[in-house]
């Protein structure tokens, strides 16, 4: 799906084959890893049957890339993007189209996953050509708005040719739930679920323990900034730091205000939501980044569903960060502020 996710540094230490250990209690802690989405998949699980789920998680993400994967001509997102409307195949679309909406109403359009011409334009996703001047710019903007796309259960439509769909900025997410789904759906009540940064935690680890996630360096790649103990949970990140590139002098980052058609500068760096699913998390945090970090926080005075981690840089450079209240006690600050 996206290979641009937000690093977020997992604190485990990955088991070598069987990728099994014994939990004090006694209950065989089984990890699986692979690779999806042009990313990669990490998944932990407490389980008595000792079941190794690897082939049903790896048939589920084919599944899942056959429905929602851009970067597949034969999709059916793509199928949706050369055509006028398309019928649901698999289970996916509707639910992501259903999201979609609702966070594209309630941030007031800052999420919009008809941002895809524009995408292109700045030379991210499949086709990676870069033509983002003023008046294609313009142009393009009339292609962008959500209000464009009709859905019900059975099919999707669009009322402008050329109108795309790119959900690069919440399938992920929901393919951490769909996976976690999966797991409890096998009796699986104690797991953390990551795919390319994006993480949902199921009750406890032994002896009752959170499970313990960690947030990036900003400044320093593949560094830790905080920690982050977690349960019934989920965690998703956005930023602004990694998938970029310069041309002609001219920094281009991925992620674009969809009202605007521009990646403007912003004091934050990263955006990292907490929600009770990872598709709401992840959806958010590519709206707040929108936002930005005042309207955010006004924002989420009003939604108590939601908590935020934002590392942002203060007039000076500095470092800084802000928490709301549901998650504040749950992070450790492990990297000193620059």
């Amino acid at each position: 799906m996206r290979n641009t996710a937000l690093l977020l540094i997992i604190i485990s230490i990955w088991l070598p084959a069987p990728f099994m250990k014994l939990a004090a209690q006694g209950t065989p802690l089984i990890s699986i890893r692979g690779e999806t989405q042009g990313t990669t998949y990490s998944i932990k699980y407490y389980d008595d049957q000792k079941r190794d789920f690897k082939k049903d998680v790896d048939s589920i993400f084919r599944d899942f890339d056959r429905c929602l994967s851009t970067y597949r001509p034969d999709s059916e997102i793509s199928t949706f993007n050369k055509s006028h409307a398309v019928r649901f195949h698999g289970p996916y679309f509707y639910p992501v189209l259903q999201k979609s909406k609702e966070i594209f109403l309630a941030t007031n359009g800052a999420f919009d996953p008809t941002v895809m011409p524009l995408v292109e334009a700045y030379g991210f996703g499949p086709k990676k050509n870069l033509n983002p001047g003023l008046a294609r710019i313009d142009s393009l903007l009339k292609l962008v708005g959500f209000e464009q796309v009709s859905f019900d259960s059975t099919m999707v439509s669009k009322s402008r040719e050329h109108v795309r769909l790119d959900f690069n900025g919440i399938a992920q997410g929901y393919s951490v739930d769909v996976i976690g789904a999966f797991l409890s759906g096998k009796g699986i009540t104690r797991f953390m679920v990551e795919i390319g940064g994006e993480i949902l935690c199921k009750g406890y680890k032994d002896e009752g323990r959170p499970w313990v996630t960690g947030i990036e360096n900003p400044l320093l790649p593949g560094t830790l900034y905080s920690t982050v103990r977690l349960t019934d949970r989920a965690m998703t990140t956005a930023g602004n730091y990694r998938n970029h590139f310069e041309k002609n002098g001219q920094i281009f980052n991925h992620i674009i205000n969809p009202k605007t058609g521009s990646m403007e500068q912003s004091s934050m760096l990263s955006v990292t939501v907490f929600a009770n699913d990872a598709i709401t998390a992840d959806g958010y945090d590519t709206a707040f980044f929108v936002m930005g970090l005042e309207e955010t926080k006004r924002f989420l005075e009003k939604r108590k569903d939601m908590d935020v981690y934002i590392i942002y840089s203060d007039t000076s450079g500095k470092l800084r960060t802000y928490a709301t209240g549901g998650i504040k006690n749950m992070i450790t600050e492990t990297a000193a502020k620059n």
